[in-house]
């Protein structure tokens, strides 16, 4: 099922690099940037970390987290955080449960049949969890419109 904007988006709980279980209800009160990327260690989804990385300032401004999902380990989402001193949470979606759920599975990622990775895509919530501004991806090597996120961000009370 299709997560839209005006839904709650579901809560999950996954892992941290720590192996700590985080839900996303946990960061309810605050709007919350929710990044979705195929892998860590990989040149777009590494830029489009560090991009977020380097407006957490803005993002606190506007009253707001980051959080950031994929399906590697627990362990490369630790390595991945600290290489690139990623200062908000990389959770760990190894079995694939929460890109199933929001419908954001890539099949077949970097053409190995049978390998599923997320879609790169970004959920703005407002600080009860409800979605205000969806982007999904099919190509892997397109990033998010950064601005379009500050807007949807600056948008909401």
């Amino acid at each position: 099922m299709s997560i839209e904007i005006g839904s709650k988006a579901p809560d999950f709980t996954l892992h941290d690099g720590d192996r700590k279980l985080r839900s996303l209800k946990e960061f309810h009160g605050k709007k919350t940037v929710l990044a979705f990327f195929p892998g860590a260690f990989t040149g777009v989804c590494t830029k489009e970390m560090c991009t977020f990385r380097d407006s957490l300032s803005k993002m606190n401004d506007l009253n707001s987290n980051v959080l950031a999902v994929c399906v590697d380990a627990p362990a490369a989402i630790k390595g991945f955080a600290t290489v690139n001193n990623l200062q908000f949470p990389i959770l760990s979606d190894y079995t694939r449960s929460t890109i199933k759920q929001y419908d954001i599975v890539h099949e077949g990622f970097a053409g190995l049949q049978g390998y599923a990775a997320a879609c790169r895509s970004v959920f703005v919530l407002d600080k009860d969890g409800v979605v205000r501004y969806k982007w999904v991806s099919k190509d892997p090597t397109v990033e998010p419109n950064y601005d379009e996120i500050t807007k949807a961000l600056s948008s909401i009370n």
